[in-house]
């Protein structure tokens, strides 16, 4: 099992903890983490496009004009799609856009992305932080000590406090330990885990596989 150092806020070594090898040391395959990149942005989208089609516009029923002998093209109603007002022929309708990938593979793509962060020393085990108030000094303060110009900070519940706290910090992110997504661990240079979110990551994910199998 890979040993991390735990530190302080003030980037003081207070101790070490034992990561699982079957989430911080497992394989690379970034084909797997593509996949579910792919999903998680294509979720976001929205689909809310919709057009009418001719059987849902406002027009008459009645025919224009009659079939033959006005030297004009045959049409049978002013909801035509060839017409100013009509349908819209195979137009774009509400849908999700999001694409079916496995559990398995989405639980194995966070392990990896989780692994890859361990693997090239852009992640750090906090001890415990915690902010009285909403100050955003305090966050930036801590980036500093770290020297970390981008960063997850991940924590074992949700903390108000901090979240918003570093709202207004760029690059920087708080999120609970049940919101962990491979996404955002990729989108920021490095990842800051409380030390009580360890053992939470842990079981819901080796919990899920054994549950699984």
């Amino acid at each position: 099992m890979p040993k991390v150092t735990v530190c302080n806020s003030k980037n003081e070594q207070v101790g070490e903890i034992e990561l699982s090898d079957e989430i911080f040391n497992v394989p690379i395959k970034s084909h797997l983490v593509h996949e579910v990149v792919n999903m998680q942005l294509a979720k976001r989208r929205s689909g809310s496009a919709s057009t009418k089609g001719r059987s849902e516009v406002r027009a008459s029923g009645r025919k224009p004009w009659r079939q033959k002998g006005t030297g004009r093209a045959r049409a049978g109603t002013r909801a035509s799609p060839i017409w100013r007002g009509g349908g819209v022929t195979f137009g774009p309708k509400p849908r999700d856009y999001t694409p079916k990938v496995n559990k398995k593979v989405r639980r194995q793509a966070l392990k990896i992305a989780l692994s890859s962060k361990c693997k090239e020393n852009q992640m750090v085990v906090l001890d415990g932080f915690d902010v009285e108030e909403i100050k955003t000094k305090a966050v930036v303060d801590l980036m500093q000590v770290f020297e970390m110009d981008s960063v997850l900070v991940v924590t074992p519940e949700r903390n108000d406090l901090l979240e918003k706290s570093a709202r207004n910090v760029p690059h920087t992110k708080v999120l609970c330990s049940e919101g962990l997504n491979v996404y955002d661990i990729l989108k920021y240079r490095n990842l800051m885990l409380m030390k009580d979110a360890v053992p939470k990551i842990e079981a819901a994910l080796l919990g899920k596989d054994a549950h699984s199998a």
